[in-house]
């Protein structure tokens, strides 16, 4: 079932015109993730991945006494975290494989975008789109030599940010929130079948937990699965000193509402005690499937 065409702008400025020194304007990242099995499964499926691209500088031999290692101002932000499919083969395996594939990338494919100007943004989302689909491509592969585990697939949700430059990339049901003043905005669409005939006119949304409980939750969009080629929904944002952006899979957003999550992030500063108290709830509503929180805090840069 295709998704509907993306829109990925997601407008939480301030009305009037643009300030180009928010463009540049430093800020600092604090961030944690944690990841865990649950209550009910006899596995952990998710994976999750923080990492910082930076321009560096390998010195082996000079004349001048100075450090093995020059790195440049510039730095970017990698957050991301996968879920495999429950009750399908190698599941597991299926979200370390996307993750893997994901950090070849990073490191090997992707062009290092630290000026991002004009058109240059637009080109970051074609190049993670390439990533999501790199890595489902790479699902197959391995289907390929083991055929045994034909089927298995995983969520990957994806966010990468430049200075002020938030871009997002996802398919399936794991989710990226935004957190500013008070309020949490989802920049990702669920890809699941409830939420596609809502997408379409078919169902009201008021119908959509009592349809998801009858359904079942039926993830429509994957990296991997049965049929090759993801669709890769792609989102963009401006960052203001004290955003929060928060990535989770399904196991904290299927059973903690918007509302309490919300909550948490207003009392909790620290990204470690956010991600343990939010996964400390999901795991008090049953833990009936894996958990995984990223919390990234965007704060003034006061160096």
């Amino acid at each position: 079932m295709p998704l509907p065409p993306t829109d990925p702008e997601i407008n939480l400025s301030s009305p009037g015109q643009p300030d180009p020194a928010h463009e540049a304007r430093p800020m600092s990242v604090r961030s944690f993730g944690m990841t865990d099995q649950g209550l009910v499964r006899e596995t952990n499926e998710d994976q999750f991945l923080i990492a910082v691209l930076s321009k560096a500088l390998g010195i082996q031999q000079s004349s001048l006494a100075q450090a093995q290692a020059k790195y440049g101002d510039d730095t970017g932000h990698i957050f991301l975290v996968a879920d495999g499919l429950g009750g399908s083969p190698a599941g597991e395996e299926a979200s370390a494989l996307a993750v893997k594939s994901i950090e070849n990338f990073l490191v090997n494919t992707l062009k290092w975008f630290f000026q991002l100007k004009g058109p240059e943004k637009e080109n970051v989302l074609n190049e993670f789109q390439d990533a999501l689909r790199q890595a489902d491509a790479s699902i197959f592969s391995e289907v390929e030599q083991h055929p045994e585990f034909n089927g298995m697939g995983t969520t990957l949700t994806l966010a990468y940010s430049l200075g002020a430059n938030l871009f997002v990339a996802n398919a399936g049901d794991s989710r990226c929130y935004l957190f500013r003043g008070g309020e949490l905005v989802q920049m990702t669409r669920d890809h699941t079948l409830v939420q596609d005939l809502v997408r379409q006119g078919l169902v009201p949304r008021a119908q959509i937990d009592r349809l998801d409980r009858r359904l079942g939750h039926m993830v429509t969009n994957v990296i991997g699965g049965y049929t090759p080629g993801v669709r890769v929904e792609v989102h963009k944002a401006k960052l203001e000193p004290g955003d929060v952006v928060l990535l989770a899979t399904d196991g904290l957003t299927r059973y903690v509402p918007d509302e309490q999550i919300a909550a948490t992030l207003q009392v909790e500063p620290d990204p470690k005690i956010a991600c343990q108290r939010l996964v400390g709830q999901a795991i008090e509503q049953g833990g009936r499937d894996n958990v995984t929180v990223i919390v990234a805090r965007y704060e003034t840069f006061a160096g």
